[in-house]
């Protein structure tokens, strides 16, 4: 089972930027479509990105525009790079595998938290 670790997280101003990285430990990272969430105190978890092995992209329209996903197989790590942040950004970021059969996996990292205020 492959194991991701989230990493970047921090407090930034509005307007700032931060880029989120997810390192995997399993050669299969480079066929599965992989998956930022994110998960606000209080709120459920949603899906902000996902990026297929093949880098075809997908975002929540409350992040198109300002986050792009990227990854690189040959490192086994995905990326978030976010610019323009805003208050309502601040949550626990993961990244995990998109399954195929949709729903979300059962296991997941232990974040990174993003806090955007000033």
């Amino acid at each position: 089972q492959v194991q991701l670790v989230e990493s970047g997280g921090g407090l930034v101003q509005p307007g700032g930027s931060l880029r989120l990285s997810c390192a995997a430990s399993g050669s299969i990272f480079r066929v599965v479509t992989m998956g930022w969430y994110r998960q606000a105190p209080g709120k459920q978890r949603e899906l902000v990105a996902s990026i297929t092995r093949l880098g075809n992209t997908n975002y929540a329209d409350s992040v198109k525009g300002r986050f792009t996903i990227s990854r690189d197989n040959a490192k086994l790590t995905a990326y978030l790079q976010m610019n323009s942040l805003k208050p309502e950004d601040t949550a626990t970021y993961y990244c995990n595998i998109i399954p195929v059969a949709g729903g979300t996996m059962n296991t997941w990292g232990r974040g990174t938290q993003v806090t955007v205020s000033s």
